[in-house]
């Protein structure tokens, strides 16, 4: 049971888990509210109630992110200390990361909001359910593939793909590999950080229209290859995050250039040109489809 928790279970639930990230960002349906409810039933196999904490934790990953005390997504001091540069320790942590994760948002000691009161009492309910209608053993199933999908498994390495500093001074990397296709391309990071309002499914368009941008900075092809180098690498280890300080966050956001009405212009008139270039692309792809056709026919 074990194997296949891990081999299907487990992969099914950090796909799940990217579920949750899509409707965080309310790219799962047409409001707020009903992205909310795709989280809410996402979360039934995962037993545990996540979905909105999830949400309202990565929403303040995208916002703080690298402040220390309010990026929830940085290891926490005493997990820093406590796994040092050890490879087993690193090796362990892995194992129980899904655990840890959950961790840093109750650290923050935060007072549960009305969706997550929801998102508790839907989810006791739904297992209640699971457990009258599978058993105890279709239960421990569900608890095996969670635990094991969000530890050392190959659709839980992107949590250490995405903001580990692989490479000094890059704060964010992505990942161009075949998970993409399971995973729902959540290896596209760098992508997914710049524009967050923008669904999995479109993703690698931008890296594909906007290579200037992406093609010079550090990537993974492997997740495998993260988790491997990750625990044997002595230059990597928890506190391995670019870290800033709340003012000095504050300061870049005071700073930062806003486009002007003529830039904002000129990048929809090269947005829309972009678009009329694909439709008449795709037009003349039909024709020629059409025209293939028809001298088959004749």
């Amino acid at each position: 049971m074990l194997f296949v928790a891990y081999v299907v279970g487990g992969s099914i639930s950090t796909q799940i888990g990217i579920i949750f990230h899509e409707f965080t960002h309310n790219l799962c349906a047409a409001t707020t509210l009903q992205n909310r409810w795709v989280g809410n039933f996402a979360n039934i196999p995962l037993l545990a109630p996540l979905a909105q904490s999830f949400r309202r934790y990565h929403l303040e990953h995208h916002t703080y992110q690298g402040v220390y005390g309010y990026d929830p997504d940085l290891p926490l001091e005493w997990e820093i200390r406590l796994i040092g540069n050890d490879p087993v320790r690193k090796f362990l942590w892995l194992i129980i990361y899904g655990v840890m994760y959950i961790g840093r948002g109750l650290a923050q000691q935060k007072q549960l909001s009305r969706w997550e009161l929801i998102n508790w009492a839907w989810t006791i309910g739904c297992d209640v359910a699971l457990y009258y209608f599978c058993g105890a053993r279709g239960v421990l199933y569900l608890v095996a593939s969670v635990l094991l999908g969000f530890g050392l498994h190959p659709g839980a390495a992107h949590f250490i793909q995405e903001h580990y500093t692989f490479r000094d001074g890059q704060e964010t990397y992505s990942y161009y590999g075949s998970g993409n296709w399971f995973w729902l391309n959540i290896g596209y990071h760098n992508e997914h950080h710049d524009f967050p309002l923008v669904p999995w499914t479109k993703l690698p368009e931008i890296k594909r229209i906007a290579p200037e941008y992406y093609d010079d900075l550090a990537y993974h092809t492997s997740w495998c290859a993260v988790l491997y180098m990750f625990v044997t690498s002595a230059l990597l280890a928890p506190q391995s995050r670019v870290v800033r300080t709340l003012d000095a966050h504050r300061y870049a956001r005071k700073h930062l250039k806003v486009p002007t009405k003529e830039q904002v212009k000129a990048l929809s008139a090269e947005k829309a040109a972009f678009v009329a270039k694909m439709k008449k692309t795709a037009d003349l792809n039909m024709e020629k489809a059409r025209a293939r056709k028809m001298a088959k026919t004749n």
